[in-house]
């Protein structure tokens, strides 16, 4: 199975490996609020500790999916398993390394293997790898991996995003989610294996290849990697290395054909997905069932003479440019309309977590069925097998991540940290097409006023082009921009006039941009940033508006109230005409996907029952009704003509 055609359970799907162990499931598990447990060293054995109850990751412990439902605050967790032996440590892996995945752990965390400190990671929304090889004891018939996490509440300098640090949910803020909240795997690999790949597509000539290994070759490395796409070569490279990190470009010769190469570019219309076969091996030895073998197929390492220092790995990736110019969202360097949903990636059931890859595709189906080329993920960074579905079934995804609540040095040292380790987790997704790493100036809510909190939001901006120059950057979505690449806007205004008034011509929007804006916050801060608007080079979008609440619900939260299906239907109806006639909006993102929590603004239930008809509401998005061709009204279409319906 090529790595764009897996079924999507596996958790990093950009780095593929045929032989890897799902640690999902029941777990040990006890809360620590006295935060005695390192003290009386609950990662031992000996010790016992405080697991006290079950619990079934990686669903947070605040989840109902959890088994525990316990929404009170608990700053420390604890979770402990036991492991076979022969899952950490297989009798025909002698000589490779044992490698523990964790998806995500929120916020602080700690790990021990049979009473050995592994691991230490800080980053509520990053993966990182414990190497508990030299851990392992070779007597033992299990083993006990144990884990600390510490999130608390309090702490306002934590990026969190959504999560209330009160102790119930309140306006636009949701329950808590400690501890794991995406999967631990486990894999054995070759001492000299691959530990990043990345890939920076050049639609028009072929794609570099950025590797990284573990450690720097003893002695020169043979690099293969075999691209195809289905049963088509594009292309074969290969070249010697003797550093850690090396560049491959690589020409696809296909493209070089200006007619045909469209056919194989990824857009959302047409997800092209490019296979990679990537393999580290030493000069003269063969990588398993060679550079070109599908995954899942090679013969066990030493049936076929693999090395401590021979490595393959599978990967994708999309052929697609994306970028501003000439007042436009540019997608392979032609204009394309945006309409994208706000996703907040709450679930009932899960909270920030999912159910897993089923789940996750209906979501990105769903989003497609209502009209949406592309979602905002919103103050969270989502799971990466989210991703891939977006990138599987064409969806544009706006990469952001959760905010800090508090500016000072530490804020900024760990958003900073976070943001940068998110943007190398997922700068190879095709889907990913703008960096949003502050929104609404959460975390920065004097930046009109302070110069070191407009220095920081610049800075973010510069880093995240600086670490992915392939992308447009937004540096504050929604108001006091001071180097966004695309100017981003939130106008909740409920009435269609208003939007016509204000987005309808010039004069409208040069009477938003003097401010103050639709939100009572000045649109941009910085004269340049304006000055790049005027120019095209900033092109406009609403990227929230909209927050309706239909008549009946539980009114906790919303924008606008609608007092029936009838009024609810026709409104939307109106807003997203309104966006879609203005000559100078080249995009929109409507609030919200699903009713989350106490937000009652979703186009679907909390329970994914669409409010309307969803071929009503694929016409209110598109403006085109069920039958029709052609892009709809003015700016409303993008090159290309219509989507393909969502696979099934």
């Amino acid at each position: 199975m090529r790595a764009s055609e897996q079924d999507g359970s596996y958790p990093r799907p950009m780095l593929c490996r045929e032989r890897w162990t799902s640690l999902d499931g029941t777990w040990e598990f006890g809360y620590d609020d006295a935060d005695e447990g390192e003290r009386a060293a609950w990662f031992s054995e000996e010790a016992g500790g405080g697991f006290d109850r079950e619990i079934t990751v990686p669903f947070p412990p605040e989840s109902p999916a959890s088994g525990i439902g316990d929404t009170a605050p608990h700053p420390v967790v604890w979770y402990r398993r036991r492991i076979p032996h022969a899952a950490l440590a297989p009798a025909e892996a002698a000589g490779h390394r044992t490698l523990i995945h964790f998806g995500a752990v929120d916020h602080r965390a700690r790990v021990w293997l049979d009473g050995r400190l592994v691991a230490e990671h800080t980053g509520g929304q990053t993966p990182f790898t414990a190497d508990v090889t030299d851990a392992v004891r070779p007597d033992a018939a299990e083993h006990v991996l144990v884990v600390r996490a510490e999130d608390d509440p309090a702490d306002l300098a934590v990026p969190r995003g959504k999560q209330d640090w009160q102790e119930r949910p309140h306006a636009v803020w949701y329950e808590r989610t400690t501890g794991i909240w995406q999967s631990v795997w486990t894999e054995t690999v070759p001492a000299q294996h691959i530990t990043d790949l990345a890939w920076v597509p050049d639609p028009t000539h072929g794609v570099a290849a950025e590797l990284t290994l573990a450690r720097r070759p003893r002695r020169p490395l043979t690099v293969d990697i075999a691209l195809r796409v289905g049963d088509r070569v594009l292309a074969e490279a290969s070249t010697v290395t003797a550093e850690r990190r090396t560049r491959i470009d690589i020409a696809i010769p296909a493209l070089g054909n200006g007619i045909d190469r469209e056919d194989l570019w990824w857009r959302p219309e047409s997800p092209v997905l490019v296979d990679a076969r990537v393999v580290v091996r030493e000069p003269g030895v063969s990588g398993p069932g060679g550079a070109s073998e599908a995954p899942g197929t090679s013969e066990a390492p030493e049936a076929s003479g693999i090395s401590e220092d021979t490595d393959a790995v599978d990967s994708y990736f999309g052929l697609r440019s994306a970028a501003v110019g000439r007042g436009a969202f540019l997608l392979n360097d032609r204009p394309y309309y945006v309409r994208s949903v706000l996703d907040q990636g709450y679930r009932p059931d899960t909270l920030l977590a999912s159910r897993g890859t089923a789940e996750l595709r209906r979501e990105v189906e769903l989003i497609k069925a209502m009209g949406f080329n592309a979602v905002r993920v919103h103050q969270k960074a989502e799971d990466p097998r989210f991703l891939y579905w977006a990138d599987r079934l064409g969806l544009l995804v706006w990469g952001e991540t959760g905010a800090a609540y508090e500016y000072g040095s530490e804020a900024v040292e760990l958003l900073t940290r976070e943001w940068l380790d998110l943007v190398r987790r997922d700068r190879s997704h095709p889907s990913i097409v703008t960096w949003v790493p502050v929104n609404e100036s959460w975390g920065l809510s004097d930046v009109a006023h302070s110069t070191a909190q407009r220095n920081y939001a610049a800075a973010l901006a510069a880093l995240t082009r600086a670490l992915d120059p392939t992308r447009p950057v937004v540096s504050n979505e929604g108001w006091e921009h001071v180097d966004s690449d695309i100017l981003g806007v939130h106008d909740y205004s409920g009435d269609a006039a208003v939007l016509t008034e204000r987005y309808g011509d010039a004069s409208g929007f040069a009477a938003v941009l003097a401010g103050p804006g639709p939100q009572g916050r000045t649109i941009s801060l910085d004269e340049r940033q304006s000055a790049r608007f005027a120019a095209g080079d900033a092109p406009l979008m609403i990227t929230e508006f909209g927050g309706l609440s239909l008549a009946g619900e539980k009114d906790e939260f919303f924008y606008t109230q609608t007092t029936s299906a009838t009024q609810y239907a026709q409104l939307l109806d109106e807003l997203f005409g309104a966006l879609r006639r203005s000559p100078l909006v080249v995009g929109f993102c409507y609030t919200q996907f699903m009713d989350t929590a106490q937000e009652t603004n979703g186009l679907i239930f909390s329970d994914g029952t669409p409010k309307l008809p969803l071929e009503t509401i694929r016409r209110i998005v598109t403006g085109v009704a069920a039958g029709e061709t052609g892009g709809g009204e003015t700016g409303g279409g993008e090159t290309g003509g219509g989507e393909d319906a969502p696979d099934a």
